[in-house]
């Protein structure tokens, strides 16, 4: 059985974290627990989905306003397990942000993806049906 939920407590943050590091790879447990609460401070919200009681995929993002997109959700980070990809997991979570958008009254929603995301890119173009719009471009400081 698939389900969804919003996590909110610290236990369930490191639950995620096994998931999540296989994306954010740069980020041991205590500064991904500490920088998460931090962001979630801030309105960044981490939904995860169960295979039964075995987490799956998870997802970060934030419902925003700017004058380009208006009201929308920003997706940050999604990430299904590695021994869970291709089973349509990350579709079905990515489809919840967007139900969870439009109950929020959204007009769209977005997100930034790597360069080198190949396999990602032809997920959210071919099956998640998205459009290319822009370039990010990053300077550090």
């Amino acid at each position: 059985m698939i389900s969804i939920k919003k996590l909110k407590n610290e236990d369930e943050l490191r639950q995620s974290y096994t998931v999540m590091n296989q994306l954010r790879t740069h980020l041991d447990e205590e500064s991904y627990v500490r920088t998460v609460k931090q962001m979630m401070n801030d309105g960044y919200t981490l939904f995860a989905l169960y295979e039964g009681k075995s987490m799956v995929c998870v997802a970060g993002a934030s419902i925003c306003l700017n004058l380009y997109y208006g009201r929308h959700v920003w997706v940050y980070d999604l990430v299904t397990d590695a021994q869970h990809r291709s089973k349509g997991y990350g579709e079905k979570l990515l489809a919840y942000l967007e139900y969870w958008g439009k109950r929020n009254d959204c007009q769209c929603i977005a997100l930034s993806s790597g360069i080198q995301r190949e396999n990602a890119h032809r997920f959210y173009e071919q099956k998640m049906e998205y459009n290319k719009v822009s370039f990010v471009f990053k300077k550090d400081l």
